[in-house]
């Protein structure tokens, strides 16, 4: 960006306060091209901003159980784009599909931006004219408190294209984002806005990966009584690198859900900061992650934060992770419920299924509660195959492998039930079953 240049200091505070020395935060934005576009204002607040908290270190409390180094690493590690081309998933659903290839949007791939009821348009077109000028960065910044998150920040300063998404009405069909990639080396960073007005709707489905690194921030402001659902796919067929973030403001009535498949990939981490601000809304959040270290390690790292700031809302955290061949899986989710959030309903359960004694899970659930009428709960337990599940399917002619799908199928199943819509929920699930099948799941 011309207008932004980057300040050189001896030293950065760290997530802590501790000081680290700035030259590897200088290094990483050195290897960035930053956008010449809109939104210049909020990209310049975003780099000052981490140029005061610096690039996370492994003292950091939110990255003890995640190396932060190969996110902290001025380039990506080149990565030869793989020759395997997946079936696309939600193939026979009814769809508005917007193509990215490495980030940035390919027009040429994707369908006409119109739907009824929807503005679209990107974030590399868009000047301080357009309406979300004043909602870029936004909920980034307000998801700051109390916890840092610097890659989020990191993106509203250097994204380079997304969505800006706009709704009005409740459109027909959901909107389907394809991410591919292109480049051995590309360092993919894109940020979404999305906007949807009081009584409105949106079901936006996201699949692929882009990028031999990727970093991608979704920011979603719901008003009085709208209503949106997420779900997203991804699948890692080579040695990825990965951070997402979503930032939410869910107000009075409106609903927010959001749930993620996750297939394979060395480091990834997904991070959520949910800020339910009016009274009667519902906030759900899900992820159902397999995890193979077979042919590579791999780690998956689902962050959460929820803060219920309203009356009588509803929270509920659903995470099931399959583990295997000395895959690690981590899970980190709170709820903080704030004075006079009374009649507070907030739900937390994250499960690990082992299938071999080398994987492992990590969790750290937390509840902080500041209001006397509600109820919270949280749960987490590790475990392996039920063995008399197991023998059961087996006395009734089940072969081993085609029944340890089914009983990984049914430790996913509560995690999938929060897909609200039965035709993408049946998509999901019949690809899982076709994934579990094929890796022979011992």
């Amino acid at each position: 960006m011309a207008d932004i240049a980057v300040q050189t200091k001896g030293q950065t505070p760290s997530v802590e306060g501790a000081t680290k020395p700035a030259n590897a935060l200088d290094a990483r934005l050195s290897a960035l091209s930053l956008p010449q576009g809109g939104f210049a204002l909020a990209r310049r607040d975003a780099l000052s901003r981490l140029q005061d908290m610096g690039l996370p270190g492994s003292r950091d409390e939110y990255w003890r159980y995640t190396d932060p180094r190969p996110f902290n690493a001025p380039e990506a590690t080149a990565l030869p784009v793989p020759q395997e081309q997946a079936t696309p998933l939600f193939e026979t659903l009814d769809r508005l599909t917007l193509v990215f290839v490495d980030g940035v949007f390919d027009e040429a791939a994707s369908d006409d931006l119109a739907l009824e009821g929807v503005e679209i348009t990107t974030l590399a077109k868009a000047d301080e004219a357009n309406w979300a000028a004043d909602l870029y960065g936004r909920l980034e910044a307000a998801g700051q408190n109390p916890v840092r998150r610097p890659f989020a920040t990191l993106n509203t300063a250097a994204a380079q294209d997304g969505l800006l998404i706009r709704v009005t009405g409740k459109p027909s069909k959901p909107i389907h984002v394809v991410h591919r990639r292109a480049s051995d080396n590309a360092d993919a960073i894109w940020h979404h806005v999305i906007r949807v007005e009081a009584g409105a709707e949106l079901t936006l489905l996201e699949t692929g990966m882009s990028g031999a690194r990727s970093n991608s921030v979704i920011e979603v402001d719901l008003a009085e009584g709208a209503a949106f659902h997420h779900v997203a796919s991804k699948r890692a067929v080579d040695s990825r690198v990965g951070i997402g973030h979503i930032f939410a403001r869910v107000a009075a009535k409106a609903q927010f859900k959001s749930f993620t498949l996750s297939v394979n990939g060395t480091v990834m981490r997904n991070e959520a900061v949910i800020d339910i601000a009016g009274d009667d809304a519902v906030a759900h959040i899900a992820a159902a992650v397999l995890g193979d270290g077979g042919k590579a390690p791999f780690h998956q790292d689902d962050t959460v934060f929820i803060t219920h700031g309203a009356e009588r809302c509803e929270s509920r955290q659903v995470f099931k992770k399959v583990l295997k061949n000395g895959a690690q899986g981590v899970f980190q989710g709170k709820i903080l419920v704030k004075p006079g959030a009374q009649k507070t309903d907030g739900y937390q359960i994250s499960q690990a299924l082992l299938l071999d004694e080398r994987s492992q899970f990590l969790a750290k659930p937390e509840l902080e509660i500041y209001a006397d009428d509600v109820k919270c709960s949280h749960g987490s337990t590790t475990g392996a195959i039920d063995d008399e599940a197991l023998f059961y399917l087996r006395s009734r002619g089940v072969p081993r492998e085609r029944a340890i799908v089914f009983l990984v199928l049914s430790f996913l199943a509560d995690a999938l039930a929060e897909i609200e819509d039965e035709a993408i929920r049946d998509c999901i699930y019949e690809r899982l079953d076709v994934w579990l099948t094929l890796n022979a799941v011992q």
